[in-house]
């Protein structure tokens, strides 16, 4: 007697679960990194300026490393959150975002070329640049994250719907 087969599908290694349960603090948190990154970036803008660091006041390295503290921890928090939401949409976007955020390479060797001596690169370089890395290695995470909230409502609503 033949039997049909079942229902069973036929590739028994199931696909990994991708779609993380949404949280309401998602998009703000994305926010907060943003502030907290543009505050955190204005440190080393400064701090390129000061010529003789013994003069300058002590709050205002304990301040810059306590921001940039935060800024790690909200990063972190962002690609923690962002992990396996990063979809096509992210990956676009931070692409188009990259091609701009490139340019910023090329206006910091404008700057040290008309400005390299009045500058102090040693009190700013080093804070450039983890923040430069932080943005473009987290960037992804980011927009995933911070578009969590606007995709999880359309995904709900039909755009057909009158």
């Amino acid at each position: 007697m033949a039997t049909e087969p079942t229902s069973r599908p036929t590739n028994l290694i199931a696909p990994p679960f991708t779609a993380k349960p949404r949280s309401r603090w998602d998009r703000p948190l994305a926010i907060a990194a943003a502030v907290v990154f543009f505050i955190s970036s204005a440190f080393p803008v400064i701090g390129c300026f000061v010529k003789d660091k013994e003069a300058w006041p002590k709050w205002f390295g304990v301040l810059d490393v306590s921001i940039a503290s935060v800024l790690a921890i909200l990063a972190i928090a962002i690609l923690a959150l962002g992990s396996g939401k990063v979809d096509k949409q992210a990956e676009d976007a931070s692409y188009r975002a990259y091609r701009t955020l490139i340019h910023g390479i090329f206006a910091m060797m404008v700057v040290w070329v008309l400005l390299g001596d009045r500058i102090v690169w040693s009190n700013c370089l080093t804070g450039f640049t983890w923040r430069y890395w932080l943005l473009l290695y987290g960037l992804p995470a980011w927009f995933a994250v911070f578009r969590t909230i606007a995709a999880s409502r359309g995904a709900h609503e039909r755009p057909d719907a009158p």
